[in-house]
């Protein structure tokens, strides 16, 4: 009761609790002296601190770790806040689908939504154009089952206008359609090694077809806007400037993202659990969307509001998925 009175008044306040303020939060009456005691448990238990000696205490890592697992209860987001958040996404595909979510999250929770789009070599292909560019350059636009577009150049000996090109691309769609483009890489690297010396239209759509699909595994952030971050209860700075790097530089933020990829539901990280220096006072909420294929998620301070913060990423991940199932 008394940890769960600190984490939450640690949410509203960002700030040390001391006991008189816990002592109007108990829903039970307590002395000061039991509400000292039990601190002083607690703090033995390694899940709260005291800042500094005169201070009030605050929640460790620890601490947040056991309330979230085992003492918060999120309400259910009111049938209406639904109606609206998918409402608003109803126009929306593709690449401003990821947009609308992150902004969404970020607007609702007033922290940085994020959307974390599937690494490109497990998403599934629907279709496939290619653009001549030049007499040397093709523009390839991949476009996955959810709608999202990539795009690459590759480099082509020029031979063929852009009807041949037309062709070879028909040619690429009746087979790339409801297939990983880790699979196709693996059928057109077998295919290229044996038609190696053909010169017959097939043969040219497999030698393209390998070019066009040997896109490097990149993550790619969609964060819509970081103006959210601006409506925290306190004006820290230093946390402020390592949350924006931590989402400018994506090296630590996709490097933590990658250990709960695979994960089941609604996942809370703490940036000090694994090796993300720089995160160690923020904390991430995640829901994985499509299949595990990505992830839509909230990075703030470890002060957020999780009651609120949680059933958000958990709506959105389902309307995600709901999209890339329709």
């Amino acid at each position: 009761m008394v940890l769960r009175a600190v984490v939450g008044a640690y949410v509203g306040e960002a700030g040390p609790i001391g006991s008189p303020t816990l002592a109007r939060l108990l829903p039970e009456a307590l002395s000061a002296a039991s509400i000292r005691t039990t601190l002083a448990e607690l703090t033995q238990l390694g899940l709260v601190r005291k800042p500094h000696p005169s201070a009030g205490s605050i929640p460790t890592r620890g601490g947040l770790r056991l309330f979230v697992d085992a003492l918060l209860e999120p309400p259910r987001l009111a049938e209406l806040e639904c109606r609206e958040i998918a409402g608003a996404l109803d126009a929306s595909t593709g690449d401003l689908l990821m947009q609308e979510v992150s902004r969404a999250l970020s607007m609702r929770t007033h922290q940085l939504g994020f959307v974390l789009v599937p690494r490109i070599a497990r998403i599934v292909l629907r279709h496939l154009s290619l653009v001549r560019l030049s007499s040397e350059r093709v523009l390839v636009i991949l476009i996955t089952r959810s709608g999202v577009a990539h795009r690459r150049v590759v480099e082509d000996d020029g031979w063929g206008d852009q009807p041949e090109l037309d062709r070879v691309a028909t040619m690429l769609n009746e087979r790339i359609a409801g297939r990983s483009l880790r699979e196709m890489r693996e059928i057109f690297a077998a295919e290229a090694s044996s038609l190696r010396r053909a010169a017959d239209l097939a043969a040219r759509a497999v030698r393209i077809g390998a070019l066009a699909l040997a896109v490097e595994d990149g993550d790619d952030l969609v964060v819509a806007t970081r103006l959210a971050l601006l409506d925290q209860p306190e004006a820290d700075p230093t946390l402020l400037r390592e949350l924006l790097e931590a989402v400018e530089t994506q090296e630590q933020l996709v490097r933590l993202l990658d250990q709960v990829i695979d994960a089941e539901g609604v996942r809370v990280s703490f940036g000090g659990d694994g090796d993300a220096p720089g995160l160690e006072r923020c904390a991430i909420v995640t829901a994985p969307y499509g299949d595990a294929l990505g992830l839509v998620g909230v990075l703030g301070p470890n002060h957020m509001n999780y009651g609120r913060v949680i059933p958000l990423v958990e709506f959105l991940s389902r309307v995600v998925t709901e999209r890339f199932a329709a």
